[in-house]
């Protein structure tokens, strides 16, 4: 069976070539690549979009950051409306946000943010949802990439 690779913010700044961002745009396309060919499903969780649109916003000059936004809105809108290869992911309750929220506090002490917690909330969930398959996040962040959890037999 195919993996399940759920995209971090570092990963579709690369893909979408966020300028001061994306470092590796090109090895990172190469491997996206292969995971479609692989045929992956990749999913692209809230999380990853506010990130990504946050960087964007704040990155370069206007012209820049117009083209950039067009780009991620494309990416964006096709995914939401199923014809990309990534599946948004994330869309919260109220009960899960209160329960994240209790949560944060001593998730923010180790040094890291809401949105990895709601990924690594993401990657529990969909490893309980596809236990024989392989589950992982794909990022650059060494601390996200130790999501990856081998197909349950």
């Amino acid at each position: 069976m195919t993996a399940v690779c759920l995209l971090d913010t570092s990963i579709f700044l690369e893909i979408l070539n966020v300028p001061s961002k994306a470092l590796q745009h090109e090895a990172i396309m190469a491997q996206l690549r292969e995971r479609l060919l692989l045929k992956e499903t990749l999913f692209l969780p809230m999380a990853t979009i506010l990130e990504t649109g946050n960087h964007i916003g704040q990155n370069g000059d206007g012209r820049e950051r117009r083209a950039c936004a067009q780009r991620f809105v494309k990416q964006v809108s096709d995914a939401l409306k199923g014809g990309s290869p990534f599946k948004p992911i994330s869309f919260l309750s109220e009960k899960e946000m209160a329960i994240w929220l209790a949560e944060f506090p001593e998730h923010a002490a180790t040094g890291s943010g809401l949105g990895d917690l709601s990924i690594m909330h993401d990657w529990k969930r969909l490893c309980s949802l596809h236990r024989g398959q392989r589950v992982y996040v794909w990022s650059l962040d060494v601390h996200l990439s130790a999501f990856d959890r081998a197909p349950e037999l």
